[in-house]
């Protein structure tokens, strides 16, 4: 969909261009000129300038009948993976914290209204989708979607809700309004979530809070693992405890870090 003007300093070819980068993912790796076009919402014709500057520039390839993105894209994103110290830090609490529950386990941060995956260690795949460095989930049906949104002011989580219609992808995917701001102010009042096939079936995965020296949530760590090898008594018996003391152990390394994780919170 092509995005709307928000204001006098809104630049709409800036914004058209980033659209059609975002078209391709691991659904559409490869997309002609036509479907590019309806992914966007653009013309045709302003589907091929775009594409074609694209292409001048690096980001674009094409055999003159189909376009895919480039190794050059992930310039785009090197700016923030180097400037934040997030994923490097996070990275060996990660390995230890997998090797102790034999899981799964990712950091990720709130971006609008999706979290997007900085950091991960994984076992075994147990999601139909593939998890990389960059993959992105709606925040209200994940774990680590929901400890964040649950430290949001209340004016934030209120904005937060206004850009997303909230959708069944799981078999017990909350989708009331009322039913998850309850299950929000449980989740910040207990510390941590758990999410029980909500994203998708058979996914089951808990998570908390990573804090900034400010005691702001800048991100989130979490644990996941397959509905039919846990049940919930095991997770929050088993992977809690190392959870926490994980999510805390990666908050002290980010605060004495030189931007303290401040310029991650969202």
């Amino acid at each position: 969909m092509e995005p709307s003007d928000s204001g006098s300093g809104y630049v709409q070819s800036l914004a058209r261009g980033l659209l059609v980068i975002r078209a391709f993912d691991e659904t559409h790796p490869e997309m002609t000129l036509s479907e590019v076009a309806r992914a966007t919402g653009l013309s045709r014709a302003a589907a091929r300038r775009f594409l074609h500057t694209l292409v001048h520039l690096g980001y674009v390839w094409t055999d003159g009948r189909v376009f895919a993105l480039t190794p050059r894209v992930l310039e785009l994103g090197f700016a923030y993976l180097s400037s934040v110290s997030l994923p490097e830090i996070a990275q060996p609490h990660l390995e230890r914290l997998v090797a102790e529950v034999h899981e799964s386990a990712s950091v990720s941060v709130l971006d609008g209204t999706d979290i997007v995956y900085v950091a991960r260690v994984p076992t075994s795949r147990i999601m139909t989708v593939s998890i990389n460095i960059g993959t992105r989930f709606p925040a209200y049906a994940t774990s680590m979607g929901r400890v964040m949104l649950a430290h949001l002011s209340p004016d934030e989580l209120d904005a937060r809700f206004e850009q997303v219609r909230l959708e069944r992808l799981g078999p017990h995917t909350i989708t009331d309004t009322g039913s998850l701001r309850e299950e929000l102010a449980r989740i910040r009042e207990q510390g941590w979530a758990m999410v029980d096939q909500e994203l998708e079936a058979g996914l089951r995965s808990i998570a908390a809070p990573i804090r900034d020296r400010a005691g702001r949530v800048v991100a989130a760590v979490n644990v996941s693992s397959h509905a039919g090898r846990t049940t919930d008594s095991h997770a929050q018996q088993e992977f809690l405890p190392r959870l926490l003391d994980t999510a805390a152990s990666i908050s002290a390394d980010l605060r004495v870090s030189p931007s303290g994780g401040a310029h991650l919170a969202r």
